[in-house]
């Protein structure tokens, strides 16, 4: 091999070993994270998970690194078969800069002045996993590590399950839920009604329905419409319904006025229809929050939900962009699947239905209200679970009983004051007796 060509690939792969082990761990020294964010960092357990994962990458980059320098040493190795193997300390190179990436753009934000209310979200995903297992001891496979929320971008929330394939990971299982939340929604907690649904789609993976539900569904919806096409759709809109459902049992109706909010668009939007999408059409999808409510005994709410969603979009619906056949329909099939999905029992329910493992009743919506006067006053009943009290916060802010800025300072220092530590007490100083 030309000398010059031998000195330009021993420069490459020297390059190639001083990057290849640059991502092997995370801690909080290495994040950046003060001293005071570390109440709102996730668990140790999460930093294991992460770590863990990493270990398993370097494994794999030390061995392409190892046959790499094997065929650098080999002296019939071809300029071409150094280059393969260089390529392929690449690709698990990149392995762990994608994993590193994601754990630390997740985990640093703790570092932030958003810290607070992302754990104050992580709190009330956390209290959507206990109600489970309070009502369904056994159900959820322990220990579980809780789901984490981070901020991005994007146009909406979104989650990416536990042991989902990531595409951003090049296939790599995500060792715990994320929950992505937009910047400008951490704050207001009255708008996370689309928080309880998407840890609905991590309950609904947890809990290993996700098949048998589709399967339910698709069944139901051709016993009683005998139309293929409209099965294959309503089945495929299976894992958004059964988050929408989700979010209410776990909310109350509170939760479907948050999901009314964030679907409530132009016409044209919400009279729309994506012949694969996994969404049920946004004008179809108000009418299955407000069957689920009156199901659920909160028949006031339902016809509410109903007469605004008709006085917004009614008028259009001639001129909507939605097969006929699919709102013709809906009216007597939205019923069955709601009936199908929250009311009906699972083999891996144990035999109960969604609306048993996770009960909402009347008195529950009473402590909501309740507790939403409370915290127009600038106090949150210590007893109110968390996912309550973002409906808590719906019901103050819909009836301005408090600035919405105090609505939501109030409500993220009631759901972290537990994670900080106690403050110390103050010593008196000693009065000396008079003589």
């Amino acid at each position: 091999m030309d000398p010059g060509l031998r000195q330009f690939l021993t420069a490459k792969a020297r390059n190639l070993m001083y990057r290849a082990r640059r991502l092997t761990r995370l801690d909080q020294h290495s994040l950046g994270i003060r001293p005071e964010d570390r109440p709102f960092v996730p668990s140790d357990a999460h930093f294991v998970a992460a770590n863990r994962r990493l270990s398993d990458i370097d494994r794999d980059v030390r061995a392409a690194l190892s046959a790499m320098s094997s065929a650098m040493a080999r002296p019939d190795s071809s300029a071409q078969q150094i280059l393969a193997q260089c390529a392929l300390v690449e690709r698990q190179v990149d392995r762990a800069r994608r994993a590193y990436g994601l754990f630390f753009e997740v985990f640093s934000q703790r570092g932030t002045a958003f810290a607070r209310p992302l754990s104050a979200c992580d709190t009330v995903a956390a209290d959507c996993f206990a109600v489970v297992r309070k009502n369904a001891p056994g159900l959820l496979q322990m220990p579980l590590l809780k789901p984490v929320t981070y901020l991005e971008h994007s146009f909406s929330p979104a989650t990416f399950r536990r042991g989902v394939l990531l595409s951003r990971l090049l296939g790599e299982q995500n060792p715990f839920p994320l929950v992505r939340i937009p910047y400008e929604r951490i704050e207001a907690p009255w708008g996370m009604g689309v928080l309880l649904h998407e840890v609905g789609h991590n309950l609904q993976s947890d809990l290993g329905v996700w098949h048998e539900t589709r399967l339910a569904l698709q069944r139901r919806v051709l016993l009683i419409s005998r139309n293929g096409w409209l099965t294959r759709i309503w089945s495929r809109w299976h894992r958004e319904i059964f988050a929408d459902l989700c979010a209410l049992l776990l909310g109350g109706p509170a939760s479907a006025r948050a999901m009314k909010d964030f679907l409530a668009y132009p016409a044209a939007r919400v009279l729309s229809f994506r012949p694969l999408g996994v969404h049920p059409t946004p004008y179809l999808r108000i009418f299955i929050l407000a069957e689920m409510l009156r199901r659920m005994g909160f028949a006031d709410d339902a016809r509410v939900l109903r007469a605004v969603w008709n006085d917004l979009y009614l008028p259009h619906v001639s001129t909507a962009r939605v097969p006929q056949g699919l709102l013709i329909t809906a009216e007597r099939l939205i019923p069955h699947v709601v009936d199908e999905v929250a009311f009906q029992p699972r083999r891996g329910l144990a035999q109960r239905a969604l609306a048993d493992i996770i009960p909402f009743a009347k008195e529950d919506e009473r402590r909501i209200h309740q507790g939403a006067r409370e915290l127009a006053q600038g106090r949150v009943p210590s007893a109110l679970p968390p996912r309550f009290v973002v409906s808590a916060s719906r019901v103050a802010f819909e009836q301005k009983w408090a600035p919405p800025g105090v609505i939501a300072k109030t409500v993220v220092r009631h759901l972290t004051r537990q994670l900080l530590p106690p403050a110390p007490r103050t010593a008196h100083a000693a009065i000396p007796l008079s003589a």
